[in-house]
């Protein structure tokens, strides 16, 4: 197989073995797989893979065709059309995923668009619906709201019946923002005024936390921080918290366990697939790359100023 491999710190695409299904793994042809933070902290030598997962070669999600089985699989057939997160080693033509993982891609869904939704959407679902426990009538307030997950994290919203703020520096993203299910699209400096939230999804960290949010909680409200992009430390007003009795969580999905992650998918089968498939929820894709030019798409992302995933294609 083709795989693009950190050497150094560079972006090298290497031939490799193809990866051997082990018990209940299916092997998947990769036709597209999206990139994310994590890709570029990997690369930088921030965020090593956990044990399991290729050391080498990044990626958190794909989509593709399912080619051959291991002993024991018992939900999936060559031919299927899946998509999963994995805890690496996606950035490739060829990789393994564990059968209770994977998504069934809907007809009606492109194997490219399919690329950038699992890790997205199940990391947004499994922190605003599994862990902040969203309702129809909450207030959702999402900070950095233009990335990937931010995107998501609106849309579920919106279909779930809650009022949602989305929280952005640049105010040109409103529209677009607004179009996915955003009832009010504000900078950080207005966020206080824009209280209170029942729940908070965290994607910027410090920067944000101390910007007025942990000021404009509601009554039991419910804050999951999972981007730390805007610094990892934070002062708070323990008082205060505990006046709202708010609660403050944290969670990666990279290294869970094989049950936990077929928990998240478990609860994406059941809530956020059925809306895909009926066309209610959209993957904004920015721009795709060749494999091969790996190195030009991580630029890419790193640019910023972007609203929508950036898909490799193999």
């Amino acid at each position: 197989m083709r795989a693009v491999t950190i050497v150094d710190g560079d972006l090298v695409i290497q031939e490799r073995p193809d990866p051997v299904p082990g018990p209940h793994e299916v092997l998947i042809e990769v036709a597209a797989c999206g990139v994310n933070a994590a890709d570029l902290l990997q690369r930088r030598g921030f965020y090593p893979a956990p044990p399991g997962a290729p050391e080498d070669i990044p990626g958190l999600e794909l989509a593709g065709t399912v080619v051959s089985l291991g002993d024991g699989v018992s939900t999936a057939a060559p031919g299927d059309r899946v998509m999963a997160i994995v805890a690496g080693g996606g950035q490739a033509t060829h990789a393994v995923v564990h059968e209770r993982h994977l998504l069934s891609i809907p007809d009606t869904i492109d194997l490219v668009t399919a690329g950038g939704f699992p890790e997205a959407f199940s990391t947004a679902f499994d922190a605003v619906v599994a862990q902040g426990q969203l309702t129809a009538g909450d207030r959702l307030l999402v900070t950095g709201a233009a990335g990937g997950v931010g995107t998501a994290a609106i849309q579920l919203g919106a279909r779930l019946g809650a009022k949602t703020v989305a929280s952005v520096r640049d105010a040109t993203r409103g529209e677009a923002l607004m179009s996915l299910g955003a009832d009010l699209v504000v900078t950080p400096d207005e966020v206080s005024a824009s209280g209170p939230f029942d729940v908070v999804l965290e994607l910027v960290g410090a920067a944000s936390l101390g910007n007025g949010v942990l000021s404009s909680l509601a009554p039991h409200a419910r804050v999951v921080v999972i981007g730390v992009g805007g610094g990892s430390r934070v002062e708070v007003d323990l008082l205060a918290l505990m006046g709202t009795q708010a609660v403050l969580t944290g969670s990666t999905l990279r290294a869970r366990s094989i049950e936990a992650k077929a928990d998240v998918a478990s609860g994406m089968r059941r809530t956020v697939l059925p809306m895909l498939g009926d066309g209610l929820l959209e993957v904004p894709v920015l721009a795709t790359f060749p494999l091969e030019d790996a190195a030009g798409a991580y630029a890419r992302f790193a640019e910023g100023s972007k609203l929508g995933k950036i898909i490799l294609t193999t």
